[in-house]
């Protein structure tokens, strides 16, 4: 497991993406999403490369 994804929110936002859109995106499920931006899981790195391949950003930039 690796830490919460503390500016996943942040980043998802600048790219004016909804959890939704994230979610189709990334193949990752809108709950998830909102569990890792709220803090309530850790994610698998597996979830974190997803997401940053589909927010098109290194995996470090989201965890923080």
């Amino acid at each position: 497991m690796v830490p919460t994804l503390g500016k996943l929110k942040a980043v998802r936002e600048s790219q004016f993406l909804t959890q939704q859109d994230l979610a189709d995106k990334s193949g990752v499920s809108r709950v998830t999403i909102n569990r890792l931006e709220r803090g309530n899981v850790d994610a698998r790195f597996s979830t974190v490369r997803k997401l940053a391949a589909a927010l098109e950003v290194e995996p470090a930039q989201l965890v923080g």
